[in-house]
């Protein structure tokens, strides 16, 4: 069996940013059939090696070798089009050196057709981030090329746009390369995974298949390269200890083995820095360790924008332990709704209460609260060198180092950082201020893979509460219990995870109240539903009001009773585990028997109950 032509190869590639070294003889290509997701640590040169290979940027060495027939077309990160072009135009202008004019007009029309453009005379001056982002992808497809390479694809792009450009790119006929941090997005569409990182040998590490294979592969990888670390150490140690023995062992040592031993010296060194650089963020945030009930309680919020209905009569009920997910299209109404939970905006009508002395810590993904004249130290710590953290205090070096900054950036304004280093600033100051509740707007926009999945377990961790916006379907679902999802026409629904609000909305069809137990316990009712009362009598109304606290009281009996079933001490007396079981089982029945209630009192009061 053959193997696949090469398109672009690079070989012995060197290139250096001041004296930071992206690639030292760097040797890999991309081949035809290859669907190849290209990952790493924010500043390991992805985005460099893509504009290498569209021949957009040198090598300071080595070379790089494009098959002569090959079609390289290049998507950047940033969109820009002449102004005053329409769609149709913009379009145009990219295959303005093809002469068949008649298949290339049905060519530009289908293409525009496909990314949703109704009108090919619309001005591209007039389109949104998200709409600029599909402009940009149909241009790249209109010129039919043989290896597309992809700079973030979906940054910018809501879910439903990610859901089209994945349907695209999966049934694509030319080759592809991608860089991007979306592991949904990765898994779906990519036969090659290459990770960028100086921690391998080669600078890379390359595996066929996944992303999900990758990520088993790479922790076999560098558990054995640690393993190796630990075994070389223990090499030299003996081999050292040989040497420094009296003259008579020394004369009695071959001239190899001493050779020998310096090279296993540098090997480990080697190995040792190489295992170093593949630390991560350190990520945790610190709460204020309230015991309250309802942190944030919205009942009846509206709002409107230019005279469009963004939501309607919305509930929302926050507490400790809890994640609210927003998802919806861009514009829908999520950034909007979380600075009206967070006190930042007023609804049209509708109340927000806080807890008394509430602390709350907002991540914006505009960055706007970050001023970037200052430089690296005074946007981590304004008032000195250091910087207040659970309770002690940390040199701002130190501080930084915790979030992969080098010692030589401390005095770079921030301006001169890339996006993944602004947005880790931005989570450091997240973590020097306990919170109660955490307000996320895309906080992993620009941060590399390894980073958000520490973002991700420090989230889980949090005691308080978070309201999360992300385009990222992983990285929401794996954190929310609740989503509230937005049908871009001012309605409002709870949803049990992103794939149920997709298939909702892929159906066009009005979203109904779900969720786990927990997540209908704490959300409150939809926009649509109307008011309980019309439907309810005076008693049910009443009991329908104290259900919610009845479940939460049930459920944390439930959780003390599994606890003391798990504990090792109980698990040790038959007699007493059975006791516990027997109390578990019966606890279980009555929150089964609670949510049961819950789902018929809800039902009757919005009509659906049967």
């Amino acid at each position: 069996m053959s193997s696949p032509l090469p398109l672009v190869t690079f070989r012995n590639l060197k290139k250096k940013f001041g004296a930071h070294s992206l690639f030292n003889d760097l040797t890999l290509g991309f081949s035809q059939g290859e669907r190849a997701g290209l990952i790493g640590p924010n500043g390991s040169g992805k985005s460099t090696l893509l504009r290498i290979a569209a021949g957009l940027e040198t090598p300071d060495k080595g070379e790089v070798i494009c098959r002569r027939d090959c079609r390289v077309v290049y998507l950047g990160q940033e969109d820009s089009f002449p102004s005053g072009c329409s769609v149709e135009e913009v379009l145009l202008d990219a295959v303005k050196d093809e002469t068949d004019e008649v298949s290339l007009h049905v060519r530009i029309n289908r293409m525009l057709s496909q990314a949703g453009f109704a009108d090919p005379s619309e001005n591209a001056d007039n389109l949104s981030g998200g709409w600029l982002k599909r402009l940009s992808l149909a241009r790249a497809l209109v010129q039919e090329p043989d290896l597309l390479l992809l700079d973030e694809p979906t940054n910018h792009l809501d879910v439903l746009s990610i859901l089209w450009l994945e349907d695209i790119l999966a049934s694509a006929r030319f080759s592809f390369v991608l860089v991007s941090h979306d592991r949904r997005f990765l898994e779906r569409l990519c036969n090659t995974v290459i990770e960028l990182n100086q921690v391998y040998p080669d600078g890379y590490f390359r595996v066929k298949g996944g992303y999900s294979r990758f990520i088993q592969e790479r922790f076999e990888f560098i558990s054995a390269q640690q393993n190796l670390e630990s075994s070389l150490s223990n090499r030299l140690r003996r081999e050292t200890q040989w040497l420094r023995r009296g003259p008579k062992a020394r004369t009695t040592k071959a001239h190899a083995r001493i050779e020998a031993a310096a090279e296993l010296g540098e090997r480990l060194d080697d190995l040792r820095s190489r295992n170093r650089m593949g630390r991560t963020v350190e990520i945790s945030f610190d709460s204020t360790g309230r015991k309250t009930r309802k942190l944030i309680r919205a009942r009846g919020i509206s709002k409107e924008l230019s005279g469009r209905r963004l939501f309607h009569d919305l509930d929302v009920t926050l507490g400790p332990g809890m994640c609210l997910g927003l998802a919806g299209d861009n514009g829908c109404g999520k950034s909007t709704l979380m600075n009206i939970l967070a006190g930042r905006m007023q609804p049209d009508s509708g109340t927000v209460k806080h807890a008394d002395g509430l602390k709350i810590a907002f991540f914006d993904q505009k960055r706007e609260e970050l001023d970037k004249t200052l430089t690296l130290r005074r946007a981590l710590a304004p008032d000195g060198d250091m910087v207040q953290y659970q309770g002690r205090m940390i040199h701002v070096a130190g501080w930084s180092r915790r979030f992969l900054f080098r010692d030589a950036q401390l005095d770079m304004p921030v301006s001169y950082l890339s996006g993944g280093e602004q947005a880790r600033i931005l989570i450091a100051r997240f973590m020097s201020e306990p919170a109660d509740v955490l307000f996320l707007d895309e906080p992993t926009n620009d941060l590399d893979i390894d980073s958000i999945q520490v973002l991700e377990e420090s989230l889980l961790e949090f005691p308080g509460a978070v309201v999360l916006v992300s385009h990222d379907r992983e990285f929401l679902d794996n954190l929310a219990d609740q989503i509230i999802g937005f049908d871009g026409r001012g309605g409002t629904a709870h949803y049990a995870s992103v794939d149920q609000w997709i298939e909702t909305v892929l159906r066009g069809s009005p979203g109904r109240k779900t969720g786990s137990r927990k997540k209908k316990a704490a959300s409150g009712k939809s926009g649509k539903s109307g008011k309980p009362a019309k439907r309810l009598s005076y008693k049910e109304q009443k009991e329908l009001e104290q259900i919610e606290e009845r479940i939460l009281e049930a459920e944390e009996s439930l959780d003390r009773c599994r606890a003391m079933v798990e504990s090792p001490d109980i698990i040790k007396e038959p007699s007493k585990l059975a006791l516990w079981c027997t109390r578990l089982q019966e606890e279980q029945e009555r929150v089964d028997a609670l949510f049961q209630r819950w789902e018929e009192l809800e039902g009757k009061a919005n009509g659906s109950w049967k």
